[in-house]
């Protein structure tokens, strides 16, 4: 097993020189259960997607680096400075998206799984957000799926117990919808459910 990576953050415009690595970590790892995201890390859509993390000067970018390798990447940036779908859904149910600090993607190749990576995303990216002091919650989504789907690996297990056990609860009824080509299958129009921790609240 190789030791746990060295993580390094970066920060608005110096997130640039790392979006191909971005890029081909998304693609690797969303073509596996549950996005099934048939991509291409050299493409546009890729560049364009993450576009806004450059573009925010309160973006974050943490990365996992193993002897300087890129091995796994977690993004965040104020709601506000994302693409509008996605603060339309809160602000449709009257909550404020202004104070909203949003968590991207958190890809991690599998072999660097296990060893606190995960954590320490979450720990730098909500640091960033309490820095900023202006953000009373931190929120992401998680795409939904159908638990009796057949192409669903035996023995897979949904990260709901790690995200609770961060603080985090899932907002139902509160999704946004993006499409994506999925693995044979072509577009197609997905439900991602948002998952919301409130800093005001008491552990």
């Amino acid at each position: 097993m190789p030791s746990k990576p060295r993580i390094r953050t970066v920060h608005g415009a110096d997130i640039e020189p790392w979006l191909d690595e971005v890029a081909r970590l998304r693609v690797a790892v969303f073509r596996d259960w549950p996005y099934l995201y048939e991509g291409d890390s050299s493409s546009d859509y890729e560049r364009q997607y993450l576009q806004p993390y450059v573009a925010s000067r309160e973006s974050v970018l943490v990365l996992a680096l193993d002897e300087g390798r890129v091995v796994g990447a977690s993004t965040g940036l104020p709601l506000l400075d994302d693409a509008e779908a996605f603060a339309a859904p809160l602000q449709h149910a009257g909550l404020p998206a202004e104070e909203v600090f949003y968590f991207g993607e958190s890809v991690l190749l599998p072999a660097y799984r296990g060893l606190g990576v995960g954590h320490a995303f979450f720990d730098e990216r909500e640091a960033h957000a309490r820095r900023l002091g202006r953000f009373r919650f931190t929120a992401f989504c998680a795409v939904d799926r159908d638990p009796d789907d057949p192409r669903r690996p035996p023995g897979y297990r949904p990260n709901d117990a790690f995200w609770h056990g961060r603080g985090y609860a899932r907002l139902p009824g509160l999704a946004v919808r993006l499409a994506w080509e999925e693995i044979g299958r072509g577009e197609i129009e997905h439900a991602l459910t948002f998952w919301s921790r409130d800093w005001k609240e008491k552990p």
